[in-house]
């Protein structure tokens, strides 16, 4: 099996940490460098998100850089009543001990791909902050990637942070045109992926999911978990990566529920994970994006020009469907496997 190489930007967040042990239980990903970004929580409570999961999960010692703590042109927003205080939920990581990269995230981002030209995929699970940071420094970066994919935007879908604008983008909306613009002109093949709402809203994880996760782990007792379960409940899992993620789960599925969704989780992060290692699982349509940056209503609007009013070449491949049932049976079984051998 031929190993794919990662950079993966993340501003961890449930999801996100889902996402980044989908990665550490796939024996064909290496991550090559993790750029912690500010968007679901502060910058420095996601790189010591990332520390704790890499330590908990027994980790070799990836490199886990600091990056910006505000977007490029507008006050960082955070997101704490959805992701919690920590960015993880109902868990309590312990401290890892590890230490943060001496460089930056953006150096990370240059570094990285200058020493490995077309050989690594970006994956960005975040506000495009960092990246864009990057693209400024080495304008060739594009080019230099062998494929990026990007959980972000809405495009025949409605927005979850205003009517129109999906989260990540809206955070840091310059940072995403500026990535979409640089992109442009890429062949197929080696055009951006974006994982919009429209294909990760259908990626639901419920209390049965855990439950099998936590099967497959050979965790016990049964993992149950309940909307019934008042915020003091705790897991009682005996399997610690499981354990953890139940806890960071459950008020993810918490905060939908309070939002008429059910008592469920949208895994937009792990989705995007999986595309990264493996494209096929997503149909896609190429389009032109753009970003909305000025309109009083529609800033941080993910615009496609799926058919050429533009009359400009696509810069992006969109996501548009999945399979979620095979999707979230892949994920039980890696993840599963994965923290048994943990322990």
């Amino acid at each position: 099996m031929s190993r794919q190489r990662l950079i993966v930007d993340v501003d961890t967040g449930i999801d996100d940490s889902l996402a980044l042990l989908y990665l550490l239980a796939s024996p064909e990903a290496e991550i090559a460098g993790i750029a912690s970004t500010a968007g679901n929580v502060p910058v420095e409570q996601v790189a010591a998100n990332n520390l704790n999961w890499l330590e908990l999960c027994g980790a070799p010692d990836v490199e886990v850089a600091l990056g910006a703590r505000v977007p490029l042109a507008c006050p960082l927003r955070t997101t704490e009543d959805t992701h919690g205080p920590q960015g993880i939920g109902y868990a309590v990581l312990p401290a890892s001990g590890r230490s943060l990269s001496e460089r930056d995230a953006t150096t990370l981002w240059v570094d990285l791909v200058r020493d490995a030209p077309g050989e690594l995929t970006g994956l960005v699970t975040g506000p495009l902050t960092n990246l864009a940071l990057a693209i400024r420094e080495e304008p060739e970066l594009p080019r230099l990637l062998r494929r990026l994919v990007v959980m972000g935007g809405a495009f025949n879908h409605p927005g979850n942070t205003t009517p129109t604008s999906e989260w990540n983008v809206s955070v840091d909306p310059e940072a995403a045109k500026e990535v979409f613009d640089a992109f442009a002109g890429l062949p197929e093949g080696r055009r951006p992926i974006l994982c919009g709402l429209d294909v990760t809203e259908t990626i639901e994880m419920t209390p049965d999911h855990v439950r099998r996760l936590a099967e497959a782990a050979g965790s016990t007792p049964a993992e149950i978990i309940s909307p019934d379960d008042g915020p003091q409940v705790r897991s009682t899992a005996s399997n610690a990566v499981i354990r953890h993620l139940s806890d960071a789960i459950r008020f993810y599925m918490d905060f939908h529920r309070t939002h008429d969704q059910g008592f469920l989780a949208h895994m937009h992060d792990p989705f995007a994970a999986a595309v990264a290692l493996n494209p096929a699982i997503a149909r896609t349509r190429p389009a032109t994006v753009d970003v909305e940056l000025h309109g009083r209503l529609t800033r941080g609007t993910t615009v496609a020009d799926w058919v050429g009013h533009w009359n400009r070449e696509p810069n992006v491949d969109i996501a548009v469907s999945t399979d979620p049932a095979a999707f979230f049976d892949d994920l039980v079984d890696r993840v599963g496997r994965f923290a048994k051998s943990v322990g």
